[in-house]
């Protein structure tokens, strides 16, 4: 190997990293703890040092330029080393012991966390983990979970977050349903079609109608607070569902019922109390999940190969 020629300084990769996964230099700045104008000096410095242009500006927003689109994949494969590296050496070099509670909607509990925490014995077997399966908002602040996946940013001060990844929320049918009911050529047909809602239907329908689906209470011949208890109506051939493409990907035979709607993008983010920065049992389970479950993590990859 060259080692002469790894000259690059992390910080920089790290913030052009975080800026091309945040959007903007503000959010990546929020991010990482900086401020706005030290991070612009350090993408620009990176630039500079390489010789290329990393991201298109036009006002604040930012798009990663055709070589920053084939830099980014390095610099993140570097990140989730860099992850790995300090989970093993926390893990292993520490005798780090103690309890920690995760809170996450059901399906995520019992389809996603499991196999994101099946690391943790091996990296420090002396914690143990609550996983409380709730769709309910679990309040940090209060201290009634240590560590949570939201698809929502919290906009609490105390609480810190890391975006982890984006979904597309679309329609999904089994063959049996829509040899049953027919496929819906475009959203106008979904008039006569039964749709599994979710609770509150309020919101499931402003939703909805926010893609601009015509739906309505009508359509609604099933719901429940419950993800996973929608998921089995629409596995048996029972409804068309509303879910993102990971959730779909997972089960097998599902299949796009139309594409004549913008879907609606779902964000997730990890989020934990700022006692994650003094804590390390926490920060070292939390860096876990943020590794497994980033957008290039491997618990997304291995669930991508075993659907193919």
């Amino acid at each position: 190997m060259n080692w002469s020629g790894i000259n690059f300084d992390w910080n920089q990769a790290r913030a052009f990293l975080v800026t091309a996964e945040e959007g903007s230099l503000s959010a990546a700045a929020r991010a990482l703890g900086l401020t706005q104008p030290t991070l612009g000096r350090q993408v620009a410095a990176l630039e500079e040092s390489l010789g290329v242009l990393l991201f298109n500006r036009t006002g604040r927003n930012l798009t990663l330029t055709e070589a920053g689109l084939d830099l980014v994949e390095h610099v993140r494969a570097m990140a989730n080393a860099a992850h790995g590296f300090s989970l093993t050496a926390s893990g292993r070099n520490r005798a780090i012991e103690g309890h920690v509670t995760i809170t996450a909607g059901d399906w995520t509990a019992v389809y996603i966390l499991p196999r994101a925490l099946r690391r943790l014995r091996e990296i420090a077997p002396g914690i143990t983990v609550e996983i409380i399966s709730s769709n309910d908002v679990q309040d940090l602040r209060r201290r009634e979970a240590d560590i949570a996946l939201r698809h929502v940013r919290p906009d609490q001060p105390e609480l810190i977050a890391q975006k982890l990844r984006d979904d597309e929320v679309r329609l999904y049918a089994t063959p049996r349903y829509l040899e049953i009911f027919g496929v819906p050529k475009s959203v106008r047909d979904l008039k006569g079609h039964i749709i599994a809602g979710f609770e509150p239907v309020e919101r499931h329908l402003a939703a909805a109608q926010a893609m601009g689906l015509a739906m309505t209470r009508d359509n609604l011949r099933f719901s429940s607070a419950s993800t996973l208890a929608m998921l089995e109506i629409v596995r048996l051939g029972e409804a068309i569902g509303m879910m993102g493409k990971d959730m779909a990907g997972m089960v097998p035979d599902l299949q796009l019922v139309t594409e004549d709607f913008t879907p609606m993008n779902v964000e997730t983010w990890l989020v934990s109390h700022r006692e994650l920065q003094t804590n390390r049992r926490i920060r070292l389970v939390f860096d876990l999940l943020a590794e497994e479950l980033s957008v290039r993590g491997p618990l997304w990859q291995r669930l991508q190969d075993a659907v193919r």
